[in-house]
């Protein structure tokens, strides 16, 4: 590609696209922290692939890992970081970070503040430091500092009753792209702590869905429940991620493993016993 051609080079982020089209894309979780594992996952057909920062082992160096590993293949990596802060939001854009899922976003003021540090000035806060990072392919994309905004897609997590109340004044913040309603916390947060299925956290999330959706913002969330995942779907959801990498690895191993609950290892015989 010759100089001119990057410098006309548009904005580029598929998932963006696919949510500002309404096309549904289907998530895999990955909590394994390891880019191994996340290059294989890449393989598997998911549309979008969550590098886990906030309740997974991830650092800066590893989440780079899996940007990495998973780079050649179709899946587009969306990451979660552990809190909204708006330096760790300015390392994880330099390292090539397109999508970013923020947690515990409760009000449109916290929402504000996260779009300007995924911004460049005069629109936000974010630091101009490109020019060496991987995110301008180390300055060979010359035209990154004009389209580095609009590449970012940017989620918030709605996952306490507070969020809720303030769904509408979310959505309408400008720079918001989606919604991802949190199960676990919000269930929590309803007082029904490890029940996300319970009949009221059901509701909430239905109703929260539908709010996301009319104000035209994307809607999502997690569920490793199939007949879940596609009412969430039906619904009209953008982002619904289905299964967690190490849950389903570690209930893989533990069924396999209780084929063999009565196994027993035959003794050896003694030397001389057929005499």
């Amino acid at each position: 590609m010759n100089s001119q051609t990057e410098k006309s080079m548009p904005a580029y982020n598929p998932f963006k696209t696919a949510l500002s089209a309404r096309q549904p894309q289907i998530g895999l979780w990955l909590s394994m922290a390891d880019p191994y594992l996340a290059e294989a996952a890449a393989t598997t057909g998911y549309d979008w692939l969550l590098i886990d920062g906030e309740h997974a082992p991830n650092d800066l160096r590893s989440t780079l890992g899996a940007l990495q590993a998973a780079a050649p293949h179709p899946a587009q990596p969306v990451v979660r970081v552990v809190e909204g802060s708006t330096a760790l939001i300015k390392q994880m854009l330099d390292i090539g970070v397109k999508t970013l899922l923020v947690p515990m976003v409760d009000t449109a003021d916290q929402a504000r503040a996260i779009v300007a540090a995924t911004q460049y000035p005069p629109l936000g806060v974010r630091g101009v430091g490109s020019a060496v990072g991987r995110a301008s392919q180390w300055s060979s994309r010359s035209d990154y500092l004009n389209v580095a905004d609009d590449e970012v897609c940017l989620l918030v997590q709605a996952e306490t009753t507070t969020a809720l109340q303030n769904l509408e004044a979310i959505c309408a913040v400008d720079g918001v792209h989606g919604v991802f309603i949190g199960p676990a916390d919000l269930a929590a947060s309803m007082g029904h702590r490890g029940n996300p299925g319970h009949p009221e956290v059901q509701a909430a999330i239905e109703a929260a869905m539908r709010t996301i959706i009319a104000s035209g913002k994307a809607a999502g969330t997690l569920t490793s429940d199939p007949a879940l995942a596609q009412r969430y779907l039906d619904l009209g959801c953008s982002f619904v991620a289905v299964g967690v990498d190490v849950l389903m690895f570690v209930n893989a191993a533990r069924k396999l493993r209780s084929q063999f609950a009565g196994a027993t290892v035959a003794a050896p015989a003694r030397p001389g016993a057929a005499y």
